[in-house]
């Protein structure tokens, strides 16, 4: 029986000898094939110049995949052209979508969710206010340019070049949204900007049980990077980090992803719970001006009209622990069924995570129970209902491997008018029963700035002038 060696230097010394079944001769020029990037005598290469070995495996694929009809059909063209037409795979591109950069309000606060986050604070360089100045002015630049999609400007192939390249030669915009935060740090005396800081901006300071790590919370200023992909969100972050080196440097970061919903409704976290069922509509105006959006005229200082407070929580997940615990016992810590993400009055595996809590007639808490996470998060009290609504836009993250345990958790994240509903409503989770399965590790308080209007506008404007 002939080997394969044998056939490619019949091959070549006989281009219209008989080939065996499935196998297909093909003009071969060195250098024209486009699916092999380099190769040798060992690789199979024909005294003609042609990779056998790669002919043969390309004719064996599309003899596989055709039949005895596309064997025939191509030994019927006599040429190499419908064998080659034959094996391109026609892949339809991804579907993209562009949020709009410019408004009133930032993008990546009201905008749907994306599948993929990049949570990154840094500590500013620049050595004045000017220097600050320039630096939003570029953030601002990156960012219209990125959530935009396009093609990079183009340089001499000698030159450094103008974008990392990660999505191709023109990249899609994928539902890219930056939203920029300032932290209370960048108000102290390097700027002058002292005297227009947030009113209730402050440093994030530990609650009872936290376990902050001073590498992984605070900052001068925060980027939340959310795209529908993670190569772009990895792609904006290169850019950024390439055209403001000179002006900070980065302090920490942490990377979340959000689960698809299973089987239906609401995204599930690490626990296996659904997270963030009860938010406000992010389309009714009213509402979210009521307790996302700071108002004009109020106690905040005028520039920041239109943005809001954002928090940032990293919460490290004892997985292992938690699924010791029985399902039933779980439910109680949460305060919901596992399976549907209902109340736990709903016995129902297939009700609808829709349906309210309702406490009233529960007031010892013998179906909810006081302490359980939901519960106290809002209590549903007239105590309590001016600090137990804010917008929830989380995302979970998996550092892993961190011996000697998983290192897999929560990225938090909230906005709110006044940063003072979230630290009363996080204080009062402090005794709920889901504390020996959490460790709260870093994060930190921010201010998002408001949107920017038009190709004029800039980030922190307002403040900086």
């Amino acid at each position: 029986m002939r080997s394969r060696a044998d056939w490619a230097g019949a091959g070549s010394r006989n281009p219209t000898a008989a080939a065996p079944y499935g196998w297909h001769r093909a003009p071969c020029l060195r250098g024209t094939m486009t699916d092999e990037t380099s190769a040798s005598p060992e690789d199979g290469w024909s005294g003609e110049g042609c990779p056998a070995s790669a002919l043969a495996r390309r004719s064996f694929l599309h003899g596989a995949a055709a039949g005895v009809a596309g064997v025939a059909g191509g030994a019927a063209s006599g040429s190499g052209e419908a064998l080659a037409d034959t094996m391109v795979e026609i892949k339809e591109q991804p579907k993209s979508r562009t949020v709009p950069f410019h408004g009133h309000h930032q993008a990546g606060i009201a905008t749907e969710p994306q599948q993929d986050a990049i949570f990154v604070s840094f500590d500013v360089t620049a050595s004045d206010r000017a220097e600050l100045t320039d630096l939003f002015r570029m953030l601002t630049a990156r960012g219209r340019f990125l959530t935009a999609g396009g093609k990079p400007p183009e340089v001499p192939p000698t030159a450094t070049p103008s974008d990392n390249g990660i999505m191709g030669p023109t990249f899609v915009a994928d539902g890219l949204t930056l939203t920029v935060g300032v932290g209370a740090s960048l108000f102290d005396d390097r700027y002058g900007l002292s005297t227009r800081k947030p009113v209730q901006l402050v440093t994030m300071t530990p609650f009872r049980h936290d376990d902050l790590d001073p590498s992984l919370s605070q900052g001068d200023l925060l980027i939340q990077i959310c795209a529908d992909h993670r190569d772009t969100t990895v792609h904006a972050l290169l850019d950024i980090l390439t055209h403001t080196k000179s002006a900070m440097k980065l302090r920490w970061r942490i990377d979340g992803q959000r689960n698809p919903e299973r089987p239906v409704g609401v995204r599930r976290d690490w626990f296996g719970f659904k997270d963030g069922i009860s938010n406000p509509s992010v389309t009714d105006d009213a509402q979210m001006n009521q307790v996302v959006w700071v108002q004009p005229k109020g106690a905040e200082p005028a520039w920041a009209a239109g943005g809001t407070y954002h928090v940032v929580r990293i919460v490290h997940f004892h997985i292992e622990a938690w699924q010791k615990v029985p399902v039933a016992q779980q439910e109680r810590i949460f305060g919901r069924r596992k399976a549907s993400g209902a109340p736990m009055y709903a016995v129902d595996e297939n009700v609808t995570d829709l349906l309210d809590p309702i406490y009233t007639n529960d007031p010892q808490g013998l179906i909810t129970p006081l302490n359980s996470h939901i519960r106290l998060a809002n209590p549903q009290t007239p105590q309590t209902a001016a600090t137990s609504t804010i917008l929830r836009r989380s995302y979970d993250y998996d550092r892993s491997p961190n011996p000697p345990e998983l290192d897999m958790g929560h990225a938090f994240v909230c906005f709110q008018q006044e940063l003072n509903t979230y630290v009363a409503m996080q204080t009062r989770l402090e005794d709920e029963t889901l504390v020996p399965y959490i460790s709260p590790r870093g994060g930190g308080y921010f201010f998002a700035l408001p949107g920017v209007r038009d190709e004029k506008d800039y980030y922190a404007r307002g403040l900086l002038t």
